[in-house]
């Protein structure tokens, strides 16, 4: 049996969570060894952006702030069950990658 590795990134935590219980419904269901969902910390990206067009007055900023979510997921399954897990509808603010490990 091999070890997949499913990292998920997202920037809405709800839907990055939401899928990761999706894809341990399918492990479970199938009856693969798994580690549940295991978070690690959100990278911040933040952006200062001058409120004022011309160069003169006070100096304002808005802070722009994108943050991006990761969670990682442990299964031991065969070649069906990652199948399964592979047709779990991801939705279009989600990526996912898929590491094979003996």
């Amino acid at each position: 049996m091999q070890t997949a590795r499913i990292i998920v990134t997202g920037t809405d935590h709800k839907k990055v969570t939401s899928f990761c219980e999706d894809v341990l419904v399918v492990a479970r269901k199938s009856g693969a060894k798994h580690s549940g969902i295991i978070p690690l910390k959100t990278k911040k990206m933040c952006v200062p952006v001058r409120r004022g067009m011309s160069g003169g007055g006070t100096e304002t900023y808005e802070k722009y702030q994108l943050r991006v979510h990761k969670r990682i997921i442990d299964v031991k399954a065969d070649d069906k069950t990652l199948r399964r897990i592979m047709r779990v509808d991801v939705p279009s603010e989600i990526q996912i990658g898929i590491e094979l490990r003996n």
